[in-house]
């Protein structure tokens, strides 16, 4: 089975959390506080890999997570980093995000991206010792990662397409100049999945790929329509294979009808089957993979077209999935039942460092609160003295 199009989620490691303790020694007069940091979250990261030749190994399984970070210790012991997930995946991949934005293009092999950036781990309370506040009795929590979904998308990386409708005989001129073994028959679209081969000439190695689907009407839907049109994508130079004269235009035309820049594509015109065939006039090559007449001239030709040919370039974006956030923003506003809530990235950071049963901490909170604009923020919508406040999870009445 072939498939080169998924839709997988991918999720990074949450942040351990920072650990409250106080040192506790029989040879220690006044102990303080030891509490560790907690470990960061594992990253998401893809990564080339010549293992594979589509996308299957993602069939079943569509969901990916990074280990989470270990929450620290007393002692100031500082609690382990989460593992990194690597996905492999082939040469050739697209990571695109649901819009169809490309994220990154997997081009080379052992290429990495990094996807997803592991969430950090929260601060222990000895963090948070100061000279006025000298035993605070709160760790910070370690940051939660979202849940992402991201599409992988396989064009596939080849020197030349071979391109004609079915039984003209790209498989069998595949199996002859290379090492892949694809399945011959005659009758229509034998090839249901590019089938990828390699030539080599000395210290010269071109990549083939037999594309199938290309009849009358493909770009349209007809057939197996265009689902594999993009793996010629990324070829330098396009063999035409025909056995009728009537199939060069049909081709030409489903070509450009699906890109203007493929038929712009280098292309040679090659007529199989002449040892049963008459010529066709304006062909490039007339072979015969029945008797391997002509091949051999052909290869040559191809050998050198390619080595002539500047590799296409290749879109390598890497752009972090996660957007940028403003950690100091927030937004206010006050339900039908009257309570005031106060929500953002801002609040999701104050709240991971607080222990609102904590006096202390609570206090600090507050302060955080008022300095931030938020309390100001929530009068000004009519949030007066013993009115309810929701900030996060946590639910308190405000007191002037």
């Amino acid at each position: 089975m072939f498939i080169d199009r998924v839709e997988i989620k991918i999720k990074a490691g949450n942040g351990g959390n920072g650990h409250t303790s106080f040192l506790r020694d029989k040879n220690t007069q006044r102990g303080g506080p030891n509490g560790g940091d907690g470990g960061k979250g594992g990253d998401i990261v893809f990564i080339g890999s010549t293992r594979a030749d589509n996308l299957i190994d993602f069939r079943y399984n569509h969901e990916f997570k990074a280990e989470d970070g270990i929450n620290g210790r007393p002692m100031n012991k500082s609690g382990s980093n989460g593992k990194d997930l690597e996905i492999h995946v082939p040469l050739g991949t697209k990571v695109l995000n649901m819009d169809g934005g490309l994220l990154a293009d997997i081009v080379e092999k052992d290429q990495k991206y990094l996807a997803l950036r592991g969430g950090g781990g929260g601060q222990g309370n000895a963090k948070y010792a100061t000279a006025r506040r000298q035993t605070p009795n709160f760790s910070q929590h370690g940051i939660t990662t979202a849940m992402h979904t991201v599409v992988l998308e396989l064009n596939c990386i080849a020197d030349v397409g071979l391109v004609g409708f079915p039984n003209v005989g790209k498989s069998s001129l595949l199996s002859i100049v290379s090492r892949a073994n694809p399945k011959i028959g005659n009758y229509p679209f034998t090839t249901l999945h590019p089938n990828i081969g390699v030539y080599s000439k000395g210290s010269q190695t071109i990549i083939f790929a037999d594309i199938p689907g290309l009849i009358e009407g493909a770009s349209n839907g007809v057939g197996l329509g265009i689902d594999f049109l993009k793996h010629i994508n990324r070829t330098r130079l396009l063999v035409h294979i025909i056995e009728e004269e009537s199939q060069i235009q049909i081709i030409k035309k489903e070509l450009e009808n699906f890109s203007s820049d493929l038929v712009k594509r280098p292309r040679i015109l090659v007529q199989n089957k002449i040892d049963v065939n008459e010529k066709i006039k304006g062909c490039d090559f007339y072979i015969s993979c029945a008797t391997r007449e002509g091949i051999d001239e052909l290869m040559n030709h191809i050998a050198k077209q390619v080595s002539l040919l500047p590799k296409p370039n290749e879109s390598q974006t890497t752009a972090i999935l996660e957007v940028a956030i403003d950690k100091n923003k927030f937004e206010v506003f006050v339900d039908a039942e009257g309570v005031y809530t106060a929500t953002g990235p801002m609040i999701d950071n104050l709240i991971r460092g607080v222990v609102l049963s904590d006096t202390e901490s609570a206090a600090y909170f507050h302060r955080r609160l008022d300095k931030s604009g938020v309390i100001e923020a929530l009068k000004n919508l009519g949030m007066i003295d013993g009115d309810t406040v929701q900030v996060a999870d946590t639910q308190f009445i405000w007191r002037d």
